[in-house]
């Protein structure tokens, strides 16, 4: 790869520690307001044939002084140019609300380009994309009530939502990354011929089991719902029971016909 496309995918591709036994290779996408870092114990704790590839998004990080995107689709098209390089062997898609969102329309547009599709999508805590929100948008919601709404939402710290600069870094953020899922819009198209796995909280208000369950309707392979204890961020309070889910559900899927 030359020099200055390595230079391009490395501004959204994490490299990982060198695994030279992995088989797949796991690109992990960030909920709002998050960064690669989410998934920075991810890499020992999965299996030696999975590699970690987190997704570092504008806007954050070591991209912090880039503006953050504000709709779908241009960002799924740069991820997609980033990713291609390291479409070369087996991969899967990780991704946490926003981030299921960005997963799931990244792997219908490589499709649309003929490229691979990951052999396992796990859609995180997000209700299936043909559900409309019935809610009404927050990303342009006055300072004041947009901070009530993060606070709501449980997955600010209240040190930080107190801190008034940092809010101040976070808000700009935060509203360019509600905005890239409150002005989304599903299109109908064939589902995906890749096993889904769908993972929520039990004590999750905003994403039901139902709207998880939908996910079935994306896929013409398996389809597997993990219901776990933890709010909507269950991924961080609960990250030893989700990393053994991903871990069983890849070696299985490593195990099968398909790769030998």
């Amino acid at each position: 790869m030359p020099d200055n496309m390595k230079r391009a995918v490395s501004l959204w591709v994490a490299e990982p520690k060198p695994k030279p036994q992995a088989r797949i290779r796991l690109f992990c996408f960030p909920y709002a307001g998050g960064s690669s870092l989410i998934y920075r114990n991810w890499p020992e704790n999965l299996p030696g044939e999975v590699e970690v590839y987190p997704l570092q998004l504008p806007g954050r990080g070591s991209r912090m002084q880039e503006s953050a995107a504000t709709h779908l689709s241009p960002l799924v098209e740069a991820i997609a140019q980033a990713i291609i390089p390291y479409l070369n062997k087996p991969f899967a898609f990780f991704g946490h609300s926003m981030g299921a969102l960005i997963s799931f329309e990244l792997a219908r547009y490589l499709r649309t380009m003929q490229a691979h599709i990951p052999a396992q999508l796990f859609v995180s805590g997000r209700a299936a994309p043909q559900i409309v929100d019935a809610d009404p948008p927050t990303y342009d919601l006055p300072e004041d009530e947009f901070i009530e709404e993060l606070r709501r939402l449980n997955g600010t710290p209240g040190e930080v939502l107190e801190h008034s600069e940092l809010m101040s870094l976070m808000i700009p953020l935060l509203r360019a990354d509600f905005s890239v899922c409150q002005t989304y819009s599903y299109r109908v198209e064939p589902p995906l011929d890749c096993p889904i796995t769908a993972l929520g909280g039990l004590q999750d208000s905003n994403v039901t089991r139902e709207n998880l369950d939908a996910w079935r309707e994306q896929t013409t392979s398996d389809f597997n719902l993990h219901m776990l204890p933890g709010d909507h961020f269950f991924l961080n309070t609960n990250q030893a029971q989700l990393l053994r889910i991903v871990s069983q559900e890849l070696h299985q899927l490593l195990r099968t016909e398909r790769f030998g």
